[in-house]
């Protein structure tokens, strides 16, 4: 199974923006932050931007976060970089002519969809802000 990092790279961009936002924010030294490629984090940052959660300029190492970061939610942040994307996923390729892969297809995406809308409500509890302040706890227990 392939997991996807967007969501935990997103987070950890606009963290660092926040966190480091007197220091050197290009995307090298992200990119570095998060142990990837600059392209990496210009194309998060683009849909980040794109759907109105940062402001950026050609050329110029200085994204600034639209709104405050305790107004942001992991579920705006999910949604930026995931537009129509659910966590969980159904199988399509079953076989039909088998009891069970004929009608195992609406049972998951009932199950899937109660699941997608309570990872939903509990992603619009939590802000940026509740995660930049548990890393500067940990930051500075170092």
């Amino acid at each position: 199974m392939k997991y996807s990092h967007r969501l935990s790279d997103a987070i950890h961009i606009l963290a660092y923006i926040v966190i480091c936002k007197d220091d050197n924010l290009s995307s090298i030294a992200i990119a570095r932050s998060i142990n990837s490629n600059p392209s990496l984090v210009r194309r998060l940052m683009t849909q980040l931007t794109k759907n109105n959660l940062l402001t950026t300029q050609q050329g110029i190492a200085n994204p600034t976060l639209v709104s405050k970061p305790q107004d942001i939610s992991l579920l705006d942040i999910y949604t930026a970089i995931n537009p129509d994307e659910n966590l969980l996923h159904v199988d399509t390729t079953t076989n039909q002519k088998c009891p069970i892969g004929s009608n195992i297809s609406p049972v998951l995406n009932d199950t899937y969809n109660r699941i997608q809308l309570a990872a939903e409500k509990e992603m619009r509890k939590i802000s940026l802000a509740d995660i930049t302040d548990e890393l500067l706890l940990e930051i500075n227990k170092v």
